[in-house]
């Protein structure tokens, strides 16, 4: 964990929104925060095809970011990497917030210790 997912109005492309770019500077950001292992980021985006913001100006875009995180995080800790996770989205986003309406958005939340996952990437990355 975490998994990054995002959700944009589709008036917004991927090239607009350069998603490359964006999920490589939000996963530097969470292994930087020390709480985070690479082996268990996942970055997804959902287009929104069907959409309507506020009075429905066409030009009118959002980009939601939902962070899902495991337990086990301190109170102080998920503060800190959500100010910080929230602060990369908002400046890679300034450029088309500076030329539209955008509504941007974040929410960090924890998973039910009941979950359960499985993944062998640690291995696959130590052979890198």
């Amino acid at each position: 964990m975490p998994h990054f997912i995002l959700e944009h109005s589709g008036n917004l492309t991927s090239e607009s929104l350069n998603l490359d770019a964006l999920f490589t500077r939000l996963i530097d950001e969470a292994v930087g925060t020390g709480i985070f292992p690479l082996a268990g980021i996942r970055c997804r985006a959902h287009n929104c095809e069907h959409f309507r913001i506020a009075d429905g100006t066409d030009s009118f875009g959002f980009v939601h970011l939902h962070v899902r995180i495991g337990s086990g995080r301190t109170e102080e800790q998920k503060a800190s990497a959500a100010k910080a996770l929230f602060a990369v989205l908002t400046e890679h986003l300034s450029a088309i917030y500076e030329s539209q309406g955008l509504a941007i958005s974040f929410e960090l939340s924890e998973l039910p210790s009941h979950k359960f996952n499985q993944n062998n990437l640690r291995d696959y990355l130590t052979k890198l």
